[in-house]
């Protein structure tokens, strides 16, 4: 894993992420990253709502569970030899 990222929650504290894969569906980007640079930690997808303007990408954690579900397979099968639950 090359590419890393750093959240930041709303409160300030910054988790460095470790990006598995990226991907475009109905025309918005999102992220695969794990906390672990293993690759073997908790496993979070991201959805960048960056403005075009915007200087950096702005992330925020898909919560929707039907989203999640569906992101989920798409990454899956990016990602053949890695399993995510």
């Amino acid at each position: 894993m090359d590419e890393m990222i750093i959240l930041t929650s709303e409160d300030g504290e910054e988790l460095p992420c470790y990006v598995l894969e990226e991907t475009r569906v109905a025309g918005c980007n999102y992220v695969l990253v794990t906390d672990s640079e293993e690759g073997d930690g908790e496993c979070y997808i991201l959805k960048d709502i960056s403005e075009a303007e915007d200087a950096e990408a702005v992330y925020e954690i898909v919560e929707d569970e039907k989203e999640q579900q569906y992101l989920a397979r798409i990454f899956n099968e990016l990602l053949e030899d890695v399993d995510i639950q």
